[in-house]
């Protein structure tokens, strides 16, 4: 009975091992993974931007990422879902950022939080914010454009909302489209420093935007 309980422990020790060892293996391949798709996310991204998604290839994209071009069609299948995953991943993190950033006392202290929280993601990123001016309305997007309305304008219409409430802005005020011209008042902005005044510090371009934006919502 002894030495039966001994092997069945040995058994049950030696596939919990393999059990183990397989879990390992499968989270080291699904992170190697991981890390394939964020730089082909990155190349991808500043491809695109540099000369706009219908003249992009895959090659281009596979080159700039350092990788083989058919590692490229097996993590997305093509040029259009590798952009699409592009977009819902570059949206997620965008919103994410202006989510968090959505607090303060009032308000209009969390709209001008997410202001600048937005400011700072295309700082970082500056060639996603290009492909999403110029690339991101075509009809082939239009899944990413409604993820882009809810989740980070989203962030822009829920302060509003809330600045209503509290008596901050007027109360006829069109939520859904001032948080469309915010967003893209910012998008525009950011682009335009980067492009030409690199060196303006990004506190002066906030507080500029805050003002105009104050003065064209309150009552």
């Amino acid at each position: 009975m002894t030495q039966q309980r001994a092997g069945t422990r040995d058994a049950d020790t030696g596939r919990d091992r393999r059990e183990s060892g397989t879990g390992a293996t499968v989270r080291k391949r699904d992170g190697r993974r991981a890390e394939t798709r964020l730089r082909l996310f990155t190349a991808a991204v500043e491809v695109i931007a540099e000369q706009g998604y219908t003249a992009a290839t895959v090659d281009a994209i596979a080159e700039r990422a350092g990788v083989a071009k058919g590692t490229v069609f097996y993590n997305f299948g093509s040029k259009e879902a590798l952009f699409a995953a592009l977009l819902e991943h570059g949206i997620q993190r965008l919103a994410d950022a202006m989510g968090e950033a959505d607090t303060g006392q009032t308000a209009l202290d969390a709209l001008d939080s997410v202001v600048m929280a937005q400011l700072r993601f295309f700082e970082e990123y500056g060639a996603f914010a290009r492909v999403l001016l110029a690339e991101m309305w075509r009809t082939a997007w239009q899944d990413a454009v409604a993820r882009l309305r809810e989740q980070a304008l989203g962030v822009y219409a829920g302060a509003l909302r809330r600045a209503v409430a509290e008596g901050a802005i007027r109360e006829d005020l069109d939520v859904e489209t001032a948080a469309t011209a915010v967003f893209g008042m910012v998008l525009t902005v950011s682009i335009e420093r980067r492009a030409l005044h690199p060196d303006r510090p990004i506190e002066q371009v906030h507080a500029t935007l805050v003002d105009l934006l104050h003065g064209r919502v309150s009552g």
